[in-house]
Order: structure tokens, then C-alpha cells, then sequence
């Protein structure tokens, strides 16, 4: 299948978008498709989108150029120009690119949320201006209206392109995003790996780069009550270069910011996968974090909270745990002393959080179903 795979940056870029516009693209390759890419699109703001900029900061309110549909239309024209002849699909990780194109070719986008859904549930999208709200719900409508195919990584963000835009259940699709970084290892080397894990100390694994919507302050408040219950436990952070707190428990180590694209970086985040117990992340708002994708691979666990797209991806009992936002840290606390105190369950949720990987969180799954999806258009 000849595939015209569109983004507005450089999809070979591994590190633009979490890597994951690359992932998708080999994934797809790796199924036999052949890819043009269609990328590096650009825009230049008109003289009322600055304007209106300038409008909306003095009231306070974000305008973001890159919803504008002006900037939206500008790439369907660079598209157009370029799309190749013998294409069978458009393909695009994101709903804006190609929203406003027009073309007898079969299009398709695949991402993690919608405009609407995500608008108030981040912080940075909870104070945008009407006229951001406008476009951006209009770019997405159109995207969901014009395409044959509309595939998002969970059913949350699915079910809010049914809900808000009336999107065709038909054409929905859910398949979840695989991992950006896995183990490599097969059954037996989980296993060994997990027996191997510190039976006397609980270790837990925070790896994320923003700390407040991750819910650090949270996972500092559960591995304090776990010392107080005690249950002997280390709280290891990888990506945070500075903690927001002014006295650094002896229970915590922090490595700061670690770039996986570095050899020893990354020699050290697969140590702290392979040898800890949980990864705990009690996000305040994520749609389908692949970090959780990532720890399966290892056969780590995840503890998280049951918000936006993440109960597609974390089954309870089998691949982690969510909780509610408002679930108190003794909740968390007792969950995880209960699973680490008795080995034999510990050791079976760690092997199925391994088979959840196995079985649906990786890209060589993701790969075929969307060409599967791609191939019926």
C-alpha cells in the first residue's frame, strides 16, 4: 500500500512529538506499506491572526496560530501540491494537517485526542481564547467529516469524537500506541528478571518530566505513608532536573533529566525498569502516556489514575492499578504494600503486565491493525 504519511514537522525526527510520529511510521512500514513522507509544513500568520494575538493577550487569553484554520488550510495547500499520483491513502498522526484538504484519495489520521475533549483537561488548553476554541473545534469537525478513517488511542478520546462531533461510530477506530522503548526480552527473561527484583525493599519508579500534572506530589505523599505502614521504600525519579520541594526525603533519588538517546542514560532507565517493583505515575491529565507501555515491557507494573485515556490502556489486576482523583494516598499505599508483601501474586500481576505488552501494547500489533484498517478503505 502506498502510503502519503503527512506531519507538520520532520517525521523522521525520532525526538518531535515524543518520538511518536516516527514509531507510527515504522510501524506501518515494518507491515510492507511504502511511505512518502509529507512533512516540514509551514505557515505564515496572517496580519488579523496577529491581531487577534494581540487582542487576547491584553484580555488574557491564549490564541494558538497553529488551530487557526487559516494555518490549517495552508497546509492542505502544500499537500495538494506535492501528494503523489499513485497514492492509495493520506495518512496523518494528527487531525490538522489534513482537515482542510481536499482530495479523491481515501484519508485517515491517527492520534490520541480531540480538540473538545482536550480543551479544559490540560492546563495549557484551559484558558484559550473563544476564537482558538472556534477553529479548533472547526478543524477537528472537519477532519472527523471529511476522512474515511478516524483511529485514536483510546476509547476515551474516541468516544469524545463520537460525543462532541457526531463523529460516524462506524469510522472510529481505537487501537492503543505502543512502546517507544521495550525490553526486548522474551517470557522466560521476565521472569527471571521479576524473581530477581528486592523482595525486602519496595522500589518505585516516577518517570516523567512535568511534575505537577504527573502527580509527583502524589507519589512523594504514597511512598511516605508506605516508610509509616512499614513497608521499606525507595521512590526513584528520572526526569525532573530540579524537586519543587525544599528538604529531599532519604527515601527518594532523583537522577534528574536523563535523555534516553544517550547510551548511559539510557543503560540507566533500563536498570530502574528491570529492577523496580511499580511505576507510578498519578497523572492529573494524560490521554495514553506510552510510559505505560514501556514498563510492561519490563514486566513493571503501572500505578496510576483512571483519567482520560489510561483505563484502555492500564486493566486492573492485570498490567497496574488506577485510581480515582480524589482516592487518597492510603488507597495507593495499601494497594501496592498488599501486591509486594505477597510475592506469588506480585510476581503474576508483573508477568501479565508482560503478556498486556506482548499482546496489544506494541507497535508491530498497532502496525497491523491500522494497515488491516487502511487496506479496507
Amino acid at each position: 500500500m502506498n502510503i502519503s504519511y503527512v506531519t507538520t514537522y520532520n517525521a523522521l525526527d525520532i525526538h518531535n512529538w515524543s518520538g511518536l510520529g516516527y514509531m507510527i511510521a515504522k510501524a506501518l512500514e515494518q507491515q510492507d506499506n511504502r511511505l512518502n513522507y509529507i512533512g516540514e509544513l509551514q505557515s505564515s500568520p496572517s496580519a488579523s491572526m496577529y491581531l487577534k494575538k494581540l487582542y487576547f493577550k491584553l484580555l488574557r487569553k491564549d490564541f494558538d496560530f497553529g488551530r487557526e484554520v487559516h494555518t490549517a488550510r495552508q497546509y492542505a495547500r502544500q499537500i495538494e501540491a506535492i501528494l503523489q499520483p499513485n497514492t492509495d491513502v493520506v495518512f496523518s498522526p494528527s487531525s490538522i494537517p489534513i482537515s482542510m484538504l481536499e482530495t479523491k484519495k481515501p484519508k485517515a489520521f491517527y492520534t490520541d485526542g480531540t480538540f473538545a475533549g482536550m480543551t479544559g483537561f490540560y492546563k495549557n488548553l484551559s484558558n484559550l481564547s473563544p476564537a482558538t476554541i472556534k477553529s479548533g473545534n472547526i478543524i477537528d469537525q472537519n477532519a472527523l467529516d471529511s476522512c474515511q478513517l478516524a483511529i485514536y488511542s483510546s476509547d476515551w478520546a474516541a468516544g469524545t469524537a463520537i460525543q462532541h462531533y457526531g463523529a460516524d461510530p462506524a469510522k472510529v477506530k481505537v487501537v492503543p500506541f505502543g512502546s517507544n522503548m521495550d525490553s526486548g526480552k522474551k517470557l522466560s527473561e521476565i521472569k527471571l528478571m521479576v524473581s530477581e527484583r528486592s523482595k525486602t525493599e519496595c522500589h518505585l519508579l516516577f518517570l516523567a518530566v512535568d511534575w505537577e500534572r504527573k502527580g509527583g506530589d502524589i507519589a512523594l505523599a504514597i511512598v511516605k505513608k508506605l516508610n509509616q505502614i512499614g513497608v521499606k521504600t525507595t521512590l526513584h525519579i528520572v526526569g525532573i532536573k530540579e524537586l519543587p520541594i525544599v528538604t529531599v526525603p532519604s527515601y527518594v533519588k532523583n537522577y534528574g533529566f536523563i535523555s534516553k538517546a544517550d547510551p548511559k542514560g539510557a543503560e540507566l532507565i533500563t536498570k530502574l525498569l528491570s529492577e523496580c517493583h511499580f511505576l507510578i505515575l498519578p497523572t492529573r491529565a494524560d490521554c495514553t502516556p506510552v510510559v505505560f507501555s514501556e514498563a510492561n515491557s519490563f514486566g513493571l507494573p503501572c500505578i496510576t489514575t483512571n483519567v482520560g485515556g489510561i483505563p484502555t490502556i492500564i486493566k486492573d489486576d492485570l498490567n497496574g492499578k488506577s485510581f480515582g482523583l480524589d482516592s487518597h494516598t492510603n488507597s495507593y499505599a495499601e494497594y501496592i504494600a498488599s501486591a509486594f508483601t505477597d510475592w506469588k501474586s506480585y510476581s503474576d500481576l508483573a508477568e501479565s503486565s508482560f503478556y498486556e505488552y506482548e499482546s496489544r501494547l506494541n507497535w508491530k500489533v498497532a502496525g497491523k491493525t491500522i494497515t488491516k484498517l487502511l487496506s479496507e478503505l
